[in-house]
């Protein structure tokens, strides 16, 4: 396979649309065939490249959390970045394109920096004060899981926002940091019901995403816990989620 270089000019309005419409709107130069874009939100820099007008297309990406959430096949394609990948259609780049820039905008430390910005030049001397950075610290990591979970609750399909919460794994009084308080990994968007059972650790989930009762919770309760699938976990979910199975057990 051969990179077009330098791009033709169907190949460069095909890769700067593709980068504009999925949050890279930041064009920094080609080389070698290879375009590359950046986004004032999102984390990392992406690089489009094609071999024609027609495809494949391919892309390479530097930012390796991103590359390890993605968890796609790589190919050993020639280029920049970290790793690349290629696309027999633009419809299958631009998908891939879209969960790039929702990973790059809540991964590693985007929430930290955000809410570090916002909150640079706020008082926090009164505990008035304090709940209002915690109030925005919330908001923050809330979006972000919105983000990183596709705005959907990964157990029940649910997608309504007004019926979605973002779970801490580790409460948010017990982090340590503002890192690990923001951290997206240390949380879950669940629907309301399973949102509520787990803050009181009337349930947990296993390395595999599927849930544990507590032995305290009804039958009734229990059936009206569905689920259709298990969680997808990173092993920083998984780490978290050891803590939460302690605490489940300790009040159980």
């Amino acid at each position: 396979m051969t990179i077009e270089s330098p791009q033709s000019f169907v190949v460069r309005e095909e890769c700067q649309k593709a980068a504009s419409q999925n949050g890279f709107r930041r064009t920094m130069g080609e080389e070698a065939g290879w375009r590359a874009f950046g986004s004032t939100t999102a984390k990392g820099t992406i690089f489009l490249a094609a071999t024609g007008p027609s495809g494949p297309w391919c892309l390479a990406l530097d930012h390796h959390g991103v590359i390890q959430e993605l968890n796609i096949p790589e190919t050993n394609l020639p280029g920049p970045g970290r790793a690349r990948f290629v696309f027999d259609t633009l419809g299958a780049l631009y998908a891939v394109l879209r969960r790039v820039y929702e990973l790059g905008v809540c991964l590693p430390d985007a929430p930290l920096r955000e809410f570090e910005l916002r909150v640079a030049a706020l008082p926090r001397a009164t505990e008035a004060e304090r709940l209002v950075l915690q109030r925005i610290g919330q908001d923050i990591f809330r979006d972000r899981l919105m983000d990183y979970w596709r705005g959907r609750c990964p157990l029940t399909g649910i997608s309504d926002p007004a019926l979605l919460r973002a779970s801490h794994i580790i409460p948010w009084a017990d982090c340590q940091s503002d890192a690990e308080r923001l951290d997206v990994h240390n949380g879950l968007l669940l629907s309301a019901l399973w949102d509520a059972a787990f803050d009181r650790a009337l349930v947990t989930f296993d390395d595999q995403g599927r849930p544990e009762f507590s032995p305290s919770l009804s039958e009734k309760a229990r059936f009206e816990l569905r689920w259709e699938s298990p969680i997808p976990l990173t092993d920083e979910h998984r780490r978290r989620l050891a803590r939460h199975r302690e605490r489940a057990q300790i009040l159980s």
